[in-house]
């Protein structure tokens, strides 16, 4: 058996050309899977079909369901609002005894009436039975309690709702067609008798609307707890049993589906039960269902042939695509095996595995000179890193100790105020720099802010006052570095004074609405529109600008907070600064 296997098909098999292996397998492992998934899809279809009608069909009874009890409890809602009219069965409780008071009682219980009936089309007609004896009645909004009315099926079965909303139905007949009826005990707490019965009426049009736009090609019924047919598209089924004409009756579940006969064939019923003990049934014949499946299933079959054709094509040019690549890569080989580096480039092969070979082999005749530039960047970019680290070593420190120098000049000439703006630079640059971080307390930054003061104090002297109203509660929480600076030093630069009226500046720190609001507040000349919106703009040698502060704000905490400033020339420049409640 092995020897056969060995000569009949395993060295056939490998003496062929890569391009037919390619296109066999191909072959075997494209077209016997489809012609098996064309027989398979179609016993699957059918029972799939089948499963998903089952599911739109409880979907839709379903929405009947919804809609259908949404609708009821519209109707007892309203009901509600007169069961609980306190005016209401005060009237019908009066004793009238020739007295022409009754008179309001028709026309409030008119107006009441005619307003449900304006609210809600639906109802075809509404009353209230009473058996007030003393009470004349209308026989249009207010009925007596005849012996024919105690007898009827509606009056026996309130005497046992305890006040709770009925619901019984009135068969088409040639004179009037198919009516619901809603009726209610009116009694309520402050009476322990009943003292009437409401009642609406609603055409059986009205609840089959609920459902006309479900149907979908399905039959779809109404019935009661009883199973008769409540409403339906065919009139002529009102009022008959259901469970009789499908041969089946209701098991005690909610919901469910079973098979049936209806109309002389074969057919799938579906049904759902609503709070009230009536139930939705659909039933669709099993013909329209199996007609899909094969509709279905022709369109598969189809569409299979039509991919099996362009499977072959498409396999016939991919195998000739491997085979033609892979002859490629043999030819360059067999010049490497000769030892003829100098290999001419052929033509681009891809970026898959045979592709990303074939650029292999091309990148091979060329890797001395790769190497020779790859040499020569890496010493390039040592030479830059050597340079990097030079600038790196600028230590900080340096500043400080010129400046600590020129500090023990300024007391060993007794100049005090050269002392103090080199001490208060040096205060300045040693929390401004705070080892390269950018966000720091707001302690530090009112004592960064308090040692440039300092220095444009001495400047200034007697042209400049400085004032502080600070918080102290909000020193611990964060901001950027260099927040207020740029906004002193622009009040000092950009407002105008003179020796009489010397520029005041105010620094204020306070809570709001959660956040923090610190404020600069200058009383100089103020600034134009113009002006103002060009010292909103970053422009070169300006430093730390105020877009620059805004920016810098938002990119750390948020679009919301940041910087507004108001300024009218003549007036004065107000600067606020808005910054969250956040830790450092």
């Amino acid at each position: 058996m092995r020897q056969l296997y060995r000569k009949y098909i395993y060295l056939p098999f490998v003496d062929l050309s890569f391009r037919s292996k390619l296109f066999l397998v191909f072959v075997l492992v494209t077209i016997i899977p489809m012609m098996l998934l064309v027989y398979f899809s179609y016993e699957l279809t059918k029972s799939k079909l089948t499963e998903q009608i089952y599911i739109n069909m409880m979907s839709s009874t379903a929405q009947i369901n919804k809609n259908l009890e949404n609708k009821l409890d519209s109707y007892e809602h309203i009901s509600a609002s007169i069961y609980l009219d306190d005016r209401l069965a005060s009237y019908l409780t009066a004793e009238y005894v020739d007295d022409p008071s009754y008179l309001d009682v028709y026309k409030y219980i008119g107006n009441r009436i005619d307003t449900v009936m304006a609210a809600y089309p639906d109802f075809d007609s509404a009353f209230i039975y009473s058996d007030n004896p003393s009470l004349p009645k209308d026989n249009y909004y207010i009925k007596p309690v005849t012996p024919e009315v105690q007898a009827t099926e509606l009056y026996k079965q309130l005497q046992q709702s305890h006040g709770n909303i009925l619901y019984l139905t009135t068969p088409q007949s040639e004179d009037s067609p198919a009516m619901f009826t809603l009726a209610r005990l009116l009694n309520n707490n402050r009476n322990e008798y009943p003292y009437g019965t409401l009642v609406f009426s609603v055409s059986e049009s009205v609840i089959f609307s609920l459902m006309e736009k479900e149907a979908g090609g399905k039959d779809i019924f109404i019935i009661n707890d009883e199973g008769i047919i409540l409403s339906s598209a065919d009139k002529k089924l009102l009022d008959t049993s259901l469970p009789e004409m499908l041969n089946h009756q209701f098991a005690g579940e909610a919901s469910g589906r079973f098979d049936t006969t209806y109309k002389g064939v074969k057919a799938f019923a579906v049904y759902n039960t609503l709070a009230n003990g009536w139930k939705t049934v659909s039933v669709v014949p099993y013909e329209s269902i199996i007609k899909d499946a094969k509709s279905l299933s022709q369109l598969i079959i189809k569409i299979s042939l039509a991919f099996i054709g362009v499977a072959l094509l498409l396999i016939y040019i991919t195998a000739s695509l491997f085979s033609n690549r892979i002859r490629t890569l043999i030819r360059m080989v067999r010049r490497i095996e000769r030892g003829d580096f100098n290999t001419p480039r052929e033509e681009q092969l891809g970026n898959d595995e045979i592709g990303q070979l074939h650029f292999a082999f091309n990148q091979m005749t060329g890797r001395l000179s790769g190497l020779i530039t790859e040499v020569s960047r890496k010493e390039l970019l040592g030479k830059e890193a050597e340079l990097d680290l030079l600038q790196a070593q600028i230590n900080p420190h340096f500043l400080y100790n010129t400046l600590g120098s020129i500090s023990s000049l300024a007391v060993k000439h007794q100049d005090s105020q050269i002392q103090d703006m080199v001490q208060n630079l040096a205060k300045f640059y040693r929390i401004s720099l705070n080892k390269g971080k950018s966000i720091l307390t707001i302690n530090e930054e009112i004592k960064l802010t308090r040692s440039y003061n300092a220095i444009q104090l001495i400047r200034f002297k007697g042209q400049l006052n400085i004032t502080y109203t600070i918080d102290e509660a909000i020193l611990p929480y964060s901001t950027v570095k260099l927040t207020l600076q740029p906004f002193i030093e622009n009040s000092v630069i950009h407002a105008s004074w003179n020796q009489d009226n010397p520029l005041n500046i105010h620094i204020k720190g306070v809570t709001q609405d959660n956040d923090i609001i610190l404020s600069v507040i200058d009383d100089g000349m103020g600034m134009s529109r113009e002006t103002l919106q060009s010292l909103m703009g970053e422009k070169p040698g300006r430093g730390y600008g105020i877009m620059n502060v805004d920016r810098r704000i938002k990119l750390k905490f948020g679009e919301y907070y940041g910087v507004k400033v108001y300024s009218r020339l003549g007036i004065g420049t107000v600067v606020q600064i808005r910054l969250p409640q956040k830790a450092v």
